[in-house]
């Protein structure tokens, strides 16, 4: 038996919800909400244009309350309105602009009205919308066509606080879906890092110290790999003896050229590894020079993160 009653109440309370829409216009309300108090019914009714609802001198809602009391047999039903701030993060309230736009404009221009309220909306500071048309657009063969923009999360406790809304219009080729979800700029995202200044200035002082202590590192690896070249070998003049026969013109020509080929050999061989010695020191300076990139460059992207 109570299964029954509260099927009857909530039958009850669609009803009332759908004839205070159809009474009051589409695009005009966005939510509704019954409470049931000792007092009375408490109906409750956000909208964007409040005076519109209330109408002059409050002849509106007096209507209201009267039908309420008469066709739906409610004993005192109180109704009170709730003003949206915002009505471009209200997804109802957005799903029956567009709805009326459609029925207004036409089918043709269905991209022109999703783009221009998507901007809007993105200008206005959500985080992210989404907006799915689906029906006969433009052609006679049904389609669906999604237009997004901004972060939206779809799974997770944060999908929860995305605002959902459907609307429906009727235009001559017939009826159009729309669907529609934003992320206010206000919902909760449990993954979201906020860096306070505080945050800041101690990221700035642990990268100033880490870039000192490379360049301290690097310059007492300089001062250590200094290029060092070898002494010249001083090659010692023949001496002569005394007691031995005077030589001749022709082989002391010819000695003295042969000391000179082993002079000029000599030479080469320190060049060659003079050479050599400053490769390797250059060497040693370019892999130093590429450890202190990729260092700087592991520290940024730490600091980015």
């Amino acid at each position: 038996m109570e299964e029954r009653k509260f099927i009857k109440l909530k039958k009850e309370e669609f009803g009332i919800k759908e004839y205070i829409k159809r009474n009051l216009g589409k695009g005009k309300i966005s939510r509704l909400d019954i409470e049931y108090t000792p007092i009375g019914e408490k109906i409750i009714i956000s909208t964007s244009k409040p005076g519109l609802v209330i109408g002059r001198r409050g002849e509106k809602i007096q209507e209201l309350t009267e039908i309420l009391k008469t066709r739906f047999k409610l004993e005192n039903p109180h109704i009170e309105i709730k003003e949206i701030e915002n009505p471009l993060f209200d997804a109802q309230i957005v799903a029956d602009e567009i709805a009326m736009a459609l029925e207004r404009m036409g089918n043709l221009k269905f991209k022109v009205i999703a783009y221009r309220k998507l901007q809007e909306i993105i200008r206005a500071g959500a985080l992210g919308c989404e907006l799915r048309l689906s029906g006969k657009l433009p052609s006679e063969r049904a389609r669906t066509w999604r237009f997004a923009e901004g972060y939206l999360k779809k799974a997770g406790e944060p999908s929860k606080e995305i605002d959902r809304a459907q609307a429906t219009a009727l235009t001559k080729t017939g009826i159009i879906g729309i669907k529609i979800a934003i992320m206010t700029p206000d919902a909760k995202m449990y993954d979201k890092i906020e860096i306070d200044e505080s945050v800041k200035k101690q990221i700035n002082k642990e990268t100033e110290e880490d870039l000192s202590s490379l360049e301290k590192k690097t310059s007492s690896d300089k001062e250590k790999t200094k290029i060092v070249k070898p002494k010249k070998i001083k090659t010692k003049k023949p001496i002569k003896d005394k007691k031995k026969k005077p030589k001749s013109k022709k082989k002391e020509k010819q000695e003295a050229k042969s000391d000179e080929k082993k002079i000029e050999k000599v030479e080469e061989k320190i060049a060659k590894d003079v050479s050599k010695t400053e490769e390797k020191v250059e060497e040693k300076e370019i892999t130093q020079k590429q450890a202190d990139k990729e260092i700087k460059q592991e520290v940024k992207e730490d600091v980015n993160k």
